[in-house]
């Protein structure tokens, strides 16, 4: 593919960027502030001061108001566990997603005019133009199904959209890229070739973000509806064990699926949101301008990019695009555009229209 270069252009302002946002659904693929509302007792429907940068326990990057701040009008809220610490294998880790899931139950019953659970893309545009903000689920780490099938459809049931194979150790499904018990030579399972199988009956898109290289192709080969990479950086930006290669974007891109920019500075290997912007602008250069997306890992221990401090700030990254010569049409595409032609291309369970 020959590689897009962008003319500098006149760039949108801070105001004109909010206008796009206003105009369009912005979605978020990737953050973890559910497991702050499970376990802090963090209010989602409060605006948070907005976090010093330290180098551990970096959250608090998300809550409504600042959600409504930055034009965002979907957030995918990732349910996570390890195994790890639970020391019993992956007994307890279905639980422990379910606990996240009340807690975010919990805050759309408390606050129904702001909050609303969607699946599809039509629900996702209706909640925005109901003037309330999408929920959307996913999982990381496929020990959450604690090695049995059933806990998928259980799990869509409940509004969860996607599900990370892996996350940072093995389980029945496969290998990390990086992690306990990771092995570059070991792909999917049988059970993990079954879970891609029940996903696809479920209405569940499967995420490849963590998951070994060999894994990665094996789950594209057997997928017969797009997949998704909710957060990632990179290889052909910043050399790093977190991020994909090109070989894996033009993958994704064949299958028709999207890949999200994660804002962690150590995978963008710089340190201000012109780094996120190099990463979007790659994946467009390898695999076309239908794969980006955005998939911040906000609330994930994470310290993001100068401009890109919490969910408020959004609009600075359309700025930044812009001025790197991304048209609005391209601009639509990744805010939002592709994440909403995946929803679209994979049956959900069960529309949940806003009402």
């Amino acid at each position: 593919m020959r590689a897009v270069v962008y003319a500098p252009r006149m760039a949108l302002t801070f105001d004109e960027a909010r206008a796009l946002h206003a105009e369009v659904p912005v979605l978020d693929l990737h953050a973890d502030t559910a497991k702050l509302m499970d376990k802090l007792g963090y209010d989602l429907a409060a605006k948070h001061d907005r976090p010093m940068p330290r180098r551990v326990n970096y959250v608090g990057h998300v809550d409504l108001p600042r959600l409504r701040e930055g034009g965002v009008a979907g957030q995918f809220f990732s349910f996570w566990t390890t195994p790890s610490v639970l020391r019993r294998g992956d007994r307890g880790c279905a639980h422990a997603v379910e606990t996240q899931l009340d807690a975010l139950d919990a805050a759309m019953a408390k606050h129904p005019e702001q909050l609303v659970w969607t699946r599809t893309g039509a629900d996702v545009r209706a909640a925005k133009a109901a003037g309330r903000i999408a929920a959307l689920g996913g999982i990381e780490g496929g020990h959450a199904l604690e090695g049995k099938l059933e806990w998928i459809e259980a799990f869509s049931r409940r509004g969860v959209r996607y599900l990370g194979l892996l996350h940072f150790s093995d389980n029945a499904i496969g290998r990390p890229a990086k992690g306990r018990g990771d092995k570059i030579d070991e792909g999917l399972t049988a059970f993990g070739r079954d879970v891609i199988r029940e996903c696809e009956r479920t209405g569940v898109i499967v995420d490849l973000a963590h998951i070994n290289r060999r894994g990665f192709f094996d789950a594209l080969e057997l997928a017969t509806l797009p997949l998704m990479v909710s957060h990632t950086g990179v290889r052909g930006v910043h050399e790093h064990w977190r991020n994909i290669d090109d070989e894996q974007l033009r993958a994704v891109a064949a299958n028709g699926g999207c890949v999200g920019i994660i804002f962690a500075r150590r995978f963008l290997g710089g340190a201000s949101i012109d780094a996120v912007v190099d990463h979007i602008l790659h994946i467009i250069n390898v695999a076309g301008d239908d794969t980006p997306a955005l998939g911040s890992d906000f609330d994930g221990f994470v310290v993001p990019p100068e401009g890109l401090e919490d969910v408020a700030a959004m609009p600075n990254l359309t700025v930044a695009l812009s001025r790197r010569g991304v048209a609005p049409r391209v601009l639509e595409k990744i805010l939002g555009g592709n994440v909403l032609r995946v929803l679209d291309a994979v049956p959900a369970w069960g529309s949940l229209a806003a009402s």
